[in-house]
């Protein structure tokens, strides 16, 4: 099988998938709200998100100073096509998928079939 159109490898590692599905739902988010939502560390969402600025997929933008400082991001037009390009090409591999059968179906689905 090959990738559908849309597949986006940059964005297919679940924690990126994560944020770039948070992001999507808003304009904008701060930086301790995405982390807490993901249970993310510092660090962890940093590398994340610097990736996806490096793509121009997101916008982050700093305020204020100090322990003040403030870190907001936004999904960028780019990164929100891309996001939407993504999801639309899993649902093509999800629905192009066979369905189970005998062999596949988890247990308690083939006792039920062995049981008619």
């Amino acid at each position: 099988m090959s990738t559908p159109a849309g597949f986006d490898e940059l964005i297919h590692p679940s924690t990126r998938l994560s944020v770039v599905a948070l992001l999507a739902t808003t304009e904008w988010a701060d930086f301790a709200f995405v982390r807490d939502s993901l249970s993310l560390s510092d660090s962890a969402l940093s590398k994340q998100l610097h990736t996806l600025e490096e793509a121009e997929y997101l916008e982050i933008h700093k305020e204020g100073g100090g322990r003040k400082r403030r870190t907001k991001v936004r999904l960028t037009d780019r990164g929100r096509t891309a996001f939407e390009g993504h999801v639309a090409a899993l649902r093509a591999i999800v629905e192009g998928a066979p369905g189970p059968t005998a062999a596949t179906a988890p247990p308690q689905q083939q006792h039920a079939k062995a049981g008619r």
